[in-house]
């Protein structure tokens, strides 16, 4: 008789927390782990991620947002601050204009967002954080308190998220909102007048202004999405190759194929094997 495969830790699992230095790797490759929202709170720390030189070289408190089926695994190791994770059933999913805010939040960049944090949102996501976290230790934890905790917790990310948005000129915000509409349409509107029209822009404008924002075009932007789509499937799923094509909106394999190539140097079978040896053989590193 076949054994039965163990159960993951977080299989069963809603909310998980704990601090990074006491995280077990096993967390890491954990299947059920591409279920979760992932808050990762760096505390005096560098970022973990490619960003200006002034920031780069600046120590203090960072939060990563990473959605569910992300791509990338941020290096954590040896990193002093708190990892917490939470299936979307936590989520109070009938405030829509709630859970439509925190998937823009997680989503913003496709990957995961970042927020340096001041001294004042420090202090107020610590105090919500820590009625959060005992309730979480209490074998008794109460579910609905949960929920209320994690939706205050979430809604003061939101908050700043939006409090940064502010700051920005006219142009930041018009390619926010051009990469909020690519998120809800990317695999079935590939005409740029669709997106141009919806910001009231001519399709030259729009472009002069992601090249000046994000220093590429519409069509690239587009193209980027599509790949990452298809690099988190070709990771997380089980559909095949041609299974993935389809669900991307393309018309064959060989079409999707000959994209994904150029975008990225190999097959989308190169890199699923790629993959599997980097899951085989390294520990905590990136995946790109």
């Amino acid at each position: 008789m076949k054994e039965k495969e163990p159960v993951s830790q977080l299989e069963q699992a809603l909310l998980y927390i704990r601090n990074l230095d006491s995280c077990p790797p096993s967390y890491l490759y954990d299947a059920a782990r591409k279920d979760f929202f992932e808050v990762l709170w760096l505390q005096e720390e560098f970022p973990l991620h490619q960003t200006t030189p002034e920031l780069a070289a600046v120590k203090g408190q960072w939060i990563y947002l990473m959605p569910p089926y992300r791509v990338h695994q941020l290096n954590k190791a040896g990193k002093k601050g708190i990892l917490f994770s939470f299936k979307r059933e936590l989520l109070e999913e009938g405030d829509k204009e709630f859970a439509l805010d925190v998937f823009r939040t997680f989503n913003m960049s496709g990957e995961f967002t970042c927020m340096r944090l001041t001294a004042n949102m420090v202090e107020r996501l610590n105090k919500v954080y820590e009625l959060l976290e005992a309730e979480y230790r209490d074998n008794s934890g109460n579910l609905t308190m949960i929920k209320s905790l994690l939706k205050v917790f979430l809604l003061h990310l939101i908050m700043m998220k939006k409090e940064e948005l502010t700051a920005l000129d006219i142009n930041q915000k018009r390619a926010y909102e051009f990469l909020m509409l690519l998120e809800d349409h990317y695999i079935d509107e590939r005409n740029m007048q669709f997106y141009a029209d919806k910001l009231s822009l001519s399709t030259k404008r729009l472009n002069q202004v992601l090249k000046e924002v994000l220093n590429e075009t519409s069509v690239q932007l587009l193209h980027d999405r599509l790949i990452l789509e298809a690099k988190r499937q070709i990771i997380h799923s089980e559909n095949s190759i041609k299974e993935i094509a389809w669900l991307l909106g393309f018309k064959d394999r060989p079409y999707f194929s000959r994209f994904f190539k150029v975008h990225t140097g190999q097959t989308p079978e190169a890199f699923q094997k790629q993959v599997k040896h980097h899951i085989d053989t390294l520990l905590n590193t990136l995946v790109s």
